[in-house]
């Protein structure tokens, strides 16, 4: 992944061929979503965490239309969770041409990545049984994480 510097020049350069701009809007959008590598926030969070530096004059609306063409544009992509979709900046290159997995905890709702080569194997059986061409894919794995396993633990030994 690209550092900051690196990315908003990258993302100009993608914004230019479609002769679009890096607006201050986008850049700020961009900005708060690379602030938050692993928090994968939905266009709400990114609104209010804007609207936290008065300086900024943003609307919604313009937030998820910066957000939209983001994402159409590579740039960004999106996992829905529990009905709403959640932004993480594109992490794929032509080396690793697929997303991370998630790990979503059911109590308290973190997300975690993980990366693993293992879908690679499944992939090509899926191709080779069905002619089917997988280009991308996007795996959850719904269960708890350490933090609540931890808590439900401790609730469970002080309820006996």
């Amino acid at each position: 992944m690209m550092n900051g510097t690196e990315n908003v020049t990258g993302v100009q350069d993608i914004l230019g061929r479609k002769n679009k701009k890096m607006t201050p809007q986008r850049r700020r959008v961009l900005a708060v979503i690379e602030a938050h590598p692993h928090e994968h926030l939905s266009a709400e969070e990114i609104y209010d965490e804007l609207r936290q530096d008065k300086s900024i004059n943003i609307g919604l609306a313009t937030v998820y239309r910066s957000l939209d063409l983001l994402t159409e544009l590579g740039v960004l992509t999106t996992i829905e969770l529990n009905g709403v979709n959640r932004y993480e900046v594109n992490s794929t290159t032509p080396e690793s041409p697929h997303q991370h997995h998630h790990l979503i905890c059911l109590r308290c709702g973190k997300v975690m990545e993980f990366h693993s080569p293992l879908t690679a194997p499944l992939e090509q059986e899926i191709q080779s049984q069905t002619g089917f061409h997988v280009e991308d894919h996007q795996l959850k794995f719904f269960g708890y994480c350490d933090d609540c396993q931890r808590a439900m633990a401790e609730e469970t030994a002080k309820k006996a």
